[in-house]
């Protein structure tokens, strides 16, 4: 089984499914912009051959690089699990006839209009929303679809350059903002929970599924600095309450012709009990995501990935154990991290129950929130029990402080 793995080594979660390619049999040919001496020790190992190229989103040049490089070898799978790289996996997979999901499948999850399209088309409720390309059409579309509206580009992932506007006046500050944005949806914002399912598919149909709870919604996390983000993975997902939402994700990944792999989605539950698609990428979830499922249900899903990408295979146990709790920090202050305060408590609070603690040192460079989710580090803390994992959780979201200047 010889795969081209797209992006190998960036970001940092992809070598761990580089590495799950290898351990379920496979030649692993890597492409990245990482120059080939600069690869980490602990992805080189995995793999079979590697290709630096030096424009990794010209999908163009990418093509004929890669074509070149293999030289008539034959290939069985092209893949990625990066979002910007979907479309580009499929277009190799079309020009040499591997099997895997057409570029007009995949389409369908990377351009969140298409998206919405398809889904109402098989009758499943998604919010009302408009494609916009420029600053008339986005205050068009915000006259028809009112406030509060959600404006986002129409292929972006983790809510970059995703604003919510309750008035005119934040409209065009969000309009002068995302200038730089070519395309755009323009959507109704939906009031209530948000949530995500996940799951690991085989021919469309879930092998392995998830959901995790927003504490609070990305969007308001993205929007304010000193909020510390909290995602739960959900022991009892087969609750009640989450019933909509499972149902609308599986009628979802047929009505966009899910194949095989990873598909993160993001759905919201309102306070009148209705579960409303947000978006969905054939992907897996990032910021740890993938992590949380492993600590949720003790398995390596790097690993499982890979054997359905190679084998159409899952061999896991999908029972779920635990609540997996995430929080990640944010310094207060510019500059360095100088300290780290109450971390040493809630450790010995929440005792057996951490599984990770990934904050940055002192002398660390604090990093920018607005760029990335993962902001200056995490704790995971897990237990069986939804509230006790609520509560630990939400005592390192409160009790540990990093102080930089």
């Amino acid at each position: 089984m010889r795969v081209v793995f797209l992006s190998a080594v960036y970001p940092p979660e992809m070598k761990q499914y580089t590495r799950g390619l290898a351990e379920v049999g496979a030649e692993v040919y890597g492409v990245g912009d990482t120059p080939r001496d600069a690869l980490p020790k602990d992805v080189r190992r995995y793999l079979t051959d590697y290709l630096a190229v030096p424009r990794l989103m010209d999908e163009d040049d990418v093509i004929q690089r890669v074509s070149g490089w293999l030289g008539g070898k034959t290939i069985d799978r092209v893949l990625s699990n990066w979002e910007p790289l979907v479309l580009l996996a499929a277009r190799l997979r079309e020009r040499w006839g591997m099997p895997g999901m057409s570029v007009e499948t995949v389409r369908g999850f990377r351009d969140k209009e298409l998206m919405k399209e398809r889904a109402r088309a098989a009758g499943l409720r998604v919010p009302r929303s408009s494609r916009v390309r420029t600053e008339a059409q986005v205050r068009a579309a915000a006259e028809e679809i009112g406030f509060p509206l959600i404006l986002k580009p129409i292929a972006g992932a983790g809510s970059a350059d995703t604003y919510r506007c309750r008035d005119q006046a934040e409209l065009e500050s969000a309009i002068r903002l995302t200038r730089g944005v070519t395309e755009a949806s323009c959507e109704e914002y939906v009031e209530g929970e948000e949530f995500t399912y996940d799951t690991v598919c085989i021919g469309g149909k879930p092998a392995y599924e998830n959901v995790a709870s927003y504490l609070p919604k990305p969007i308001e996390a993205r929007s304010v600095e000193w909020i510390s983000p909290v995602i739960i993975t959900v022991r009892d997902m087969h609750a009640p309450k989450f019933a909509g939402g499972l149902a609308l994700g599986r009628n979802i990944l047929k009505a966009l012709g899910m194949g095989d792999g990873f598909t993160h989605m993001e759905w919201f539950l309102t306070p009148k009990g209705e579960a409303v698609f947000g978006e969905i990428g054939c992907r897996p979830g990032g910021a740890h995501l993938v992590d949380q499922m492993n600590y949720t249900s003790d398995i390596d899903l790097f690993r499982e990935w890979a054997r359905v990408a190679c084998w159409g295979s899952f061999e896991a146990p999908t029972a779920r154990k635990y609540n997996v709790g995430i929080v990640f920090k944010r310094a207060l202050g510019r500059g360095r991290i100088t300290r780290i305060e109450g971390l040493r408590d809630w450790l010995r609070q929440a005792g057996p129950w951490v599984v990770e603690e990934a904050l940055l040192r002192p002398g660390t460079p604090r990093r920018n929130w607005k760029n990335t989710l993962l902001s200056d580090g995490h704790v995971v803390v897990r237990h069986p029990d939804w509230d006790e994992a609520h509560r630990l959780s939400f005592a390192a979201a409160t009790g540990i402080k990093l102080y930089a200047e």
